[in-house]
């Protein structure tokens, strides 16, 4: 895959991390120009070129890699009027990072494939720090053949590669992952609201829960937020939490599985957005649900 070309489209906090990362392994790389990238100006010194439609892009690259909101922007992308699948190469490759719902990731397999393509899930963990670093968790949905293909570009940006199964069972472990990992600072953030109604001391609260069965990775990155009121500890907003928690709950009843817990941790991400307005960070919840304890 050394010599293919690589394309990109969705440069935010995440995919302007794998960006560099595959430029720094020295594959030619090409991005979609858009009003949500950060910056481009490093990536471009180093050669990064830019297209102005999915479309130019995808007809340029051999591997296409998506790192975008959710099941409706991927769609719009592939779909839409200079979406992808109007310029995508014969055998080219669509690599989706992004969080989705697996039904709709089954259905575009299938349209690109109808395409003359191929497509593959690749969902990541960890924040923006990690893909900075090249350190992603990414959890793939492909067939055998297709995930050895790429798993050398794929390690140019993550430490950690999981071979889940099939298309569709990467966006179904990244949803069971993240219900568990923001349902459990979801958890926290509750009890963490109540103790301050309480009186019971932040410094407290953390130390006894650090040392028991309330200790873990979701503690540790409320940990700055509950005892400074600093909430870089999950760059992860309210907003996308409560995306991904429906996602959940609608992977969830397409499978026929419990929901109870889930939906409960919906609602109140629900809610916490309409409060806020969905963009200030998760570990802000807990402050949230102090405030309006009824949430």
């Amino acid at each position: 895959m050394s010599n293919q070309k690589i394309g990109l489209i969705g440069v935010g906090l995440m995919g302007h991390g794998i960006a560099t990362n595959i430029v720094r392994h020295g594959h030619s790389l090409a991005v979609l120009e858009h009003p949500g990238n950060q910056p481009l100006d490093t990536l471009k010194a180093a050669g990064v070129r830019t297209f102005g439609s999915a479309q130019s892009l995808a007809a340029e690259v051999d591997v296409l890699l998506l790192c975008v909101t959710g099941s409706p922007q991927v769609e719009a992308v592939l779909l839409g009027d200079e979406g992808v699948l109007q310029g995508l190469r014969p055998g080219g490759i669509v690599i989706d990072c992004s969080t989705a719902i697996p039904s709709s990731t089954e259905r575009l397999a299938g349209v690109v494939a109808e395409a003359g393509g191929r497509f593959m899930d690749a969902a990541m963990t960890r924040t923006p720090k990690e893909a900075a670093e090249g350190r992603l968790n990414l959890l793939v949905g492909a067939p055998t053949a297709l995930f050895d293909e790429c798993r050398p570009l794929l390690a140019c940006f993550a430490e950690n590669i999981t071979h889940c199964g099939p298309v569709g069972a990467g966006h179904r472990m990244k949803l069971l992952h993240n219900y568990v990992s923001l349902g459990s600072v979801a958890l926290i953030a509750e009890a963490a609201a109540c103790a301050q109604r309480a009186g019971v001391a932040a410094e407290v609260f953390v130390e006894v829960l650090a040392k028991g069965g309330g200790g873990g990775t979701a503690l540790e990155r409320l940990r700055p937020f509950l005892l400074s009121q600093d909430p870089s500890g999950l760059r992860f907003s309210m907003a996308n939490a409560f995306k991904d928690l429906g996602y959940y709950t609608t992977m969830a009843r397409d499978s026929g599985a419990a929901d109870t817990i889930a939906e409960g941790v919906r609602q109140t991400l629900e809610t916490a957005v309409a409060h806020t307005g969905g963009q200030r960070l998760l570990p802000e919840l807990v402050a949230v649900l102090a405030e309006h304890p009824s949430t």
